[in-house]
């Protein structure tokens, strides 16, 4: 005990000490979120709120490390619930997707950023996490640790990612936790939710309230297999193609049989016909939306935004991938390139493993409902890779599953002065929703109604019945 010590009273010493502790906790959390402070990005505008972004180790001896980009909500984020969000592929960046073309901050336009008045950081603390190794600026000096990459390593690296994380922000460890994301994402996110319960058996680290899950694969055969009734009731295939696509091909299985070489030649053919009769100049995440004709001759990845709209950058993707390719950007963002030579949208040298989109996920969304997790399934109506269909049915079935009895029926649910969509919930746990006129990237194309149905899963209220 330090010589001044001896000399204080009992009740003293504890509070000098505890003054101490806390003093020397707060200087920690300094160094560790000052090194990855943003203080501007190149050509953002002024905010009055804090980003950081950089690295966390999730592998010390394979030198793996995932990148992230935090923006703290836009007021009193003290009091705000922290929310993760995941972008799917697998290997697609939540960077590049999720933060600066849905529901980040900002939106690159030329040389510069403007503000994104629908950020979902106006209602919470909003994480971006590019996941797996291998996506974005995420990196491993070991090039095996790309190679069969699968749901559970990621499952365990993003655990690990957020525990670590915790260390660089303790002030958001007991903070209201809620998981988000879409696509692929319905695999990654409920296995992450899962890890997380099994976790806080043994010490109660995360505060988890919620998921939701945005036009996710919960279920390849029901979610796939939807699409071809899809296609038809919006015009994109004839009747013919219809009939084959429905009898004589299973949608389920044509990924796995592709995987081995041994598509059938009448599967094979339905393709091909698919294809021919959409238009690769019709985006199959919003058939309704034009395209960017630049990054539809490009043939960039399938699963990234092109949509269009009267207030919708068509080529946002394109303006992102030159935007976080400028160095005074990357130097901004604490960011480096290893292995690679440009960022990307969706990860090239991610060998994800593929049989692993067959695997069920709806299932373990039922374990969450059953330790009291609620669960958001929505839907932009207008993609037809998952449609609203097949994930309205999965959850219908997984509510009968569990005995949930339907407390919103289906019904409309309004944002602002126009209907945002539809809506159903059972048990008061489980909710259904679409949005309506919206995409695969639902924030992307209906950034006010998602953020208004974003609003209201946060709050744990029912969507708003009229204006």
């Amino acid at each position: 005990m330090p010589y001044l010590l001896q000399f204080l009273p009992g009740k003293m010493v504890a509070l000098v000490v505890g003054l101490f502790l806390l003093c020397f906790s707060a200087q920690v959390e300094s160094n560790f979120t000052n090194s990855d402070r943003i203080f501007r990005l190149p050509g953002q505008p002024l905010v009055g709120f804090q980003q950081y972004s950089g690295y966390v180790t999730v592998d010390e001896k394979k030198q793996r490390a995932l990148f992230y980009y935090f923006a703290e909500a836009e007021i009193d984020p003290a009091s705000k619930p922290l929310v993760l969000w995941l972008n799917g592929g697998p290997g697609c960046s939540s960077l590049g997707v999720g933060a600066f073309s849905e529901n980040g901050p900002f939106r690159p336009r030329g040389d510069v950023l403007v503000r994104n008045q629908y950020s979902w950081n106006r209602e919470a603390n909003m994480l971006y996490l590019e996941t797996p190794i291998g996506v974005g600026f995420s990196y491993s000096t070991d090039t095996s640790s790309y190679e069969s990459v699968n749901d559970n390593i990621t499952a365990r690296d993003n655990m690990v990612f957020l525990q670590n994380w915790f260390l660089k922000f303790p002030q958001y460890r007991n903070r209201s936790l809620y998981i988000t994301g879409e696509s692929y994402a319905g695999h990654y996110i409920p296995q992450l939710a899962d890890l997380i319960l099994q976790f806080n058996k043994k010490e109660n680290l995360f505060n988890l309230k919620g998921i939701a899950l945005g036009n996710p694969v919960l279920e390849f055969a029901t979610d796939l297999n939807s699409r071809a009734e899809f296609f038809w009731s919006h015009g994109l295939i004839s009747d013919s193609t219809y009939k084959m696509f429905t009898s004589a091909c299973n949608y389920s299985r044509y990924v796995s049989e592709y995987y081995r070489d041994n598509v059938s030649s009448v599967c094979s053919r339905v393709m091909s016909l698919v294809t021919e009769e959409t238009s690769r100049f019709v985006d199959k995440y919003d058939v309704t939306l034009d395209v960017c004709i630049s990054s539809v001759l490009s043939q960039s990845k399938v699963f990234s935004p092109h949509q269009v709209g009267e207030t919708i950058d068509v080529c946002v993707e394109d303006e992102t991938v030159k935007y976080l390719n400028r160095l005074d950007v990357q130097k901004t963002l604490h960011a480096r390139l290893v292995g690679i030579h440009r960022w990307a949208v969706c990860s090239e040298i991610l060998d994800y493993e593929l049989l692993d989109l067959e695997i069920p996920t709806i299932t373990i969304v039922g374990r969450l409902l059953k330790a009291g997790i609620p669960v958001l399934v929505y839907s932009g109506d207008q993609d037809s890779v998952i449609p609203l269909t097949g994930s309205r049915k999965l959850v219908h079935s997984l509510a009968e599953e569990l005995g949930l009895n339907t407390t919103v029926p289906y019904r409309v649910w309004f944002e602002g002065q126009q209907v945002g969509g539809w809506t159903q919930v059972y048990g008061n746990i489980l909710s259904f929703a679409t949005i309506r006129g919206a995409s695969h990237e639902a924030p992307f194309s209906q950034p006010e109604r998602s953020l208004g149905l974003f609003r209201s899963f946060l709050q744990g209220r029912p969507l708003p019945k009229a204006f």
